[in-house]
Protein backbone atom coordinates (compact mmCIF):
# COMPACT_ATOMS: atom_id res chain seq x y z
CA UNK A 1 0.00 0.00 0.00
CA UNK A 2 1.33 3.45 -0.91
CA UNK A 3 2.22 5.76 1.98
CA UNK A 4 -0.55 8.26 1.13
CA UNK A 5 -3.11 5.46 0.86
CA UNK A 6 -2.00 4.10 4.25
CA UNK A 7 -2.31 7.59 5.79
CA UNK A 8 -5.77 8.00 4.28
CA UNK A 9 -6.87 4.60 5.58
CA UNK A 10 -5.57 5.39 9.05
CA UNK A 11 -7.32 8.79 9.01
CA UNK A 12 -10.59 7.17 7.92
CA UNK A 13 -10.38 4.45 10.57
CA UNK A 14 -9.49 6.81 13.42
CA UNK A 15 -12.06 9.39 12.35
CA UNK A 16 -14.60 6.61 11.96
CA UNK A 17 -13.83 5.38 15.47
CA UNK A 18 -14.30 8.84 16.94
CA UNK A 19 -17.51 9.66 15.04
CA UNK A 20 -19.06 6.20 15.38
CA UNK A 21 -18.42 6.26 19.12
CA UNK A 22 -20.49 9.44 19.32
CA UNK A 23 -23.15 8.33 16.84
CA UNK A 24 -23.26 4.74 15.53
CA UNK A 25 -25.42 5.97 12.65
CA UNK A 26 -22.75 8.30 11.25
CA UNK A 27 -22.62 8.07 7.46
CA UNK A 28 -19.57 7.15 5.43
CA UNK A 29 -19.84 10.56 3.72
CA UNK A 30 -19.59 12.33 7.08
CA UNK A 31 -16.62 10.20 8.11
CA UNK A 32 -14.88 10.85 4.79
CA UNK A 33 -15.44 14.60 5.04
CA UNK A 34 -14.13 14.73 8.61
CA UNK A 35 -11.12 12.58 7.64
CA UNK A 36 -10.35 14.92 4.75
CA UNK A 37 -10.78 12.34 2.00
CA UNK A 38 -13.27 11.92 -0.81
CA UNK A 39 -16.15 9.61 0.04
CA UNK A 40 -15.37 7.58 -3.10
CA UNK A 41 -12.00 6.80 -1.55
CA UNK A 42 -13.78 5.34 1.48
CA UNK A 43 -16.33 3.45 -0.62
CA UNK A 44 -13.54 1.85 -2.69
CA UNK A 45 -12.18 0.34 0.50
CA UNK A 46 -15.44 -0.19 2.44
CA UNK A 47 -18.60 -0.91 0.50
CA UNK A 48 -20.85 -0.43 3.54
CA UNK A 49 -20.82 1.43 6.82
CA UNK A 50 -20.86 -1.98 8.53
CA UNK A 51 -17.64 -2.95 6.73
CA UNK A 52 -16.04 0.27 7.92
CA UNK A 53 -17.24 -0.39 11.48
CA UNK A 54 -15.81 -3.91 11.34
CA UNK A 55 -12.45 -2.48 10.25
CA UNK A 56 -12.53 0.06 13.09
CA UNK A 57 -13.27 -2.70 15.62
CA UNK A 58 -10.50 -4.84 14.14
CA UNK A 59 -8.04 -1.94 14.44
CA UNK A 60 -8.98 -1.43 18.10
CA UNK A 61 -8.65 -5.15 18.82
CA UNK A 62 -5.22 -5.12 17.12
CA UNK A 63 -4.18 -2.27 19.40
CA UNK A 64 -5.57 -4.02 22.50
CA UNK A 65 -3.69 -7.23 21.64
CA UNK A 66 -0.49 -5.21 21.32
CA UNK A 67 -1.06 -3.58 24.72
CA UNK A 68 -1.59 -6.95 26.40
CA UNK A 69 1.55 -8.36 24.79
CA UNK A 70 3.63 -5.33 25.77
CA UNK A 71 2.28 -5.29 29.34
CA UNK A 72 3.69 -8.81 29.79
CA UNK A 73 0.80 -9.85 32.02
CA UNK A 74 2.15 -13.34 32.65
CA UNK A 75 5.77 -12.52 33.48
CA UNK A 76 6.21 -8.89 34.62
CA UNK A 77 5.66 -8.08 38.29
CA UNK A 78 1.92 -7.59 38.89
CA UNK A 79 2.11 -3.88 39.65
CA UNK A 80 4.35 -3.19 36.65
CA UNK A 81 2.13 -5.21 34.32
CA UNK A 82 -1.00 -3.54 35.68
CA UNK A 83 0.41 -0.06 35.12
CA UNK A 84 1.63 -0.94 31.61
CA UNK A 85 -1.76 -2.40 30.78
CA UNK A 86 -3.69 0.60 32.13
CA UNK A 87 -1.45 3.14 30.38
CA UNK A 88 -1.67 1.26 27.09
CA UNK A 89 -5.43 0.72 27.26
CA UNK A 90 -6.04 4.38 28.12
CA UNK A 91 -4.06 5.37 25.03
CA UNK A 92 -5.90 2.83 22.85
CA UNK A 93 -9.30 3.85 24.22
CA UNK A 94 -8.63 7.48 23.43
CA UNK A 95 -7.41 6.68 19.93
CA UNK A 96 -10.16 4.14 19.23
CA UNK A 97 -13.14 5.25 21.40
CA UNK A 98 -15.60 2.67 20.03
CA UNK A 99 -16.93 0.03 22.42
CA UNK A 100 -15.59 -3.36 21.35
CA UNK A 101 -18.41 -4.98 23.32
CA UNK A 102 -20.54 -4.00 20.31
CA UNK A 103 -18.70 -6.28 17.86
CA UNK A 104 -21.02 -8.54 15.92
CA UNK A 105 -18.85 -10.81 13.79
CA UNK A 106 -17.60 -14.17 15.03
CA UNK A 107 -13.90 -13.49 14.44
CA UNK A 108 -13.95 -10.24 16.44
CA UNK A 109 -16.03 -11.83 19.18
CA UNK A 110 -13.48 -14.64 19.46
CA UNK A 111 -10.60 -12.13 19.61
CA UNK A 112 -12.37 -10.16 22.32
CA UNK A 113 -13.02 -13.35 24.28
CA UNK A 114 -9.29 -14.24 24.13
CA UNK A 115 -8.35 -10.77 25.40
CA UNK A 116 -10.81 -11.05 28.28
CA UNK A 117 -9.43 -14.50 29.20
CA UNK A 118 -5.90 -13.07 29.26
CA UNK A 119 -7.02 -10.21 31.49
CA UNK A 120 -8.90 -12.58 33.80
CA UNK A 121 -5.83 -14.84 34.07
CA UNK A 122 -3.73 -11.81 34.98
CA UNK A 123 -6.21 -10.71 37.64
CA UNK A 124 -6.28 -14.27 39.04
CA UNK A 125 -2.49 -14.05 39.24
CA UNK A 126 -2.82 -10.69 41.06
CA UNK A 127 -5.04 -12.43 43.63
CA UNK A 128 -2.61 -15.36 44.03
CA UNK A 129 0.29 -12.94 44.52
CA UNK A 130 -1.57 -10.85 47.09
CA UNK A 131 -2.11 -7.62 45.11
CA UNK A 132 -5.88 -8.14 45.06
CA UNK A 133 -7.75 -9.73 47.93
CA UNK A 134 -9.33 -13.13 47.39
CA UNK A 135 -13.04 -13.79 47.72
CA UNK A 136 -14.35 -11.02 45.48
CA UNK A 137 -17.35 -11.86 43.30
CA UNK A 138 -16.44 -13.40 39.95
CA UNK A 139 -15.42 -10.75 37.36
CA UNK A 140 -15.48 -7.94 39.98
CA UNK A 141 -11.82 -7.03 39.51
CA UNK A 142 -12.09 -7.10 35.69
CA UNK A 143 -15.19 -4.92 35.60
CA UNK A 144 -13.63 -2.51 38.08
CA UNK A 145 -10.42 -2.30 36.05
CA UNK A 146 -12.35 -1.75 32.81
CA UNK A 147 -14.48 0.98 34.37
CA UNK A 148 -11.48 2.71 35.90
CA UNK A 149 -9.63 2.74 32.56
CA UNK A 150 -12.77 4.05 30.85
CA UNK A 151 -13.03 6.86 33.40
CA UNK A 152 -9.39 7.80 32.88
CA UNK A 153 -9.74 7.51 29.09
CA UNK A 154 -12.97 9.37 28.46
CA UNK A 155 -14.18 11.17 31.57
CA UNK A 156 -10.81 12.65 32.49
CA UNK A 157 -9.07 13.44 29.19
CA UNK A 158 -6.93 16.05 30.96
CA UNK A 159 -4.94 13.23 32.56
CA UNK A 160 -1.98 11.95 30.59
CA UNK A 161 -2.10 8.23 29.92
CA UNK A 162 0.68 7.74 32.48
CA UNK A 163 -1.11 9.76 35.17
CA UNK A 164 -4.37 7.97 34.35
CA UNK A 165 -2.57 4.64 34.76
CA UNK A 166 -1.25 5.83 38.13
CA UNK A 167 -4.80 6.66 39.22
CA UNK A 168 -6.23 3.39 37.88
CA UNK A 169 -3.54 1.31 39.57
CA UNK A 170 -3.84 3.12 42.89
CA UNK A 171 -7.64 3.01 42.85
CA UNK A 172 -7.79 -0.67 41.92
CA UNK A 173 -5.23 -1.82 44.45
CA UNK A 174 -6.32 0.48 47.28
CA UNK A 175 -9.96 -0.44 46.65
CA UNK A 176 -9.47 -4.15 46.07
CA UNK A 177 -6.17 -4.73 47.80
CA UNK A 178 -5.77 -6.84 50.89
CA UNK A 179 -7.92 -5.69 53.80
Amino acid sequence: MRADAARNLDAVLQTGARLLARDPGTSIAAIAAEAGVDRRTVYRRFTTREALMAAVYAAKLDACEKVIAEARLTEAPVMVALHRYAEGIITVSRQWPVDVQQVRDDASTARLSRLIKQLDAFLDRAVREGAIRPGLPDRWARFTLIHLTNIASHEMPELSAAKGADMVTQSLIAGLGPA
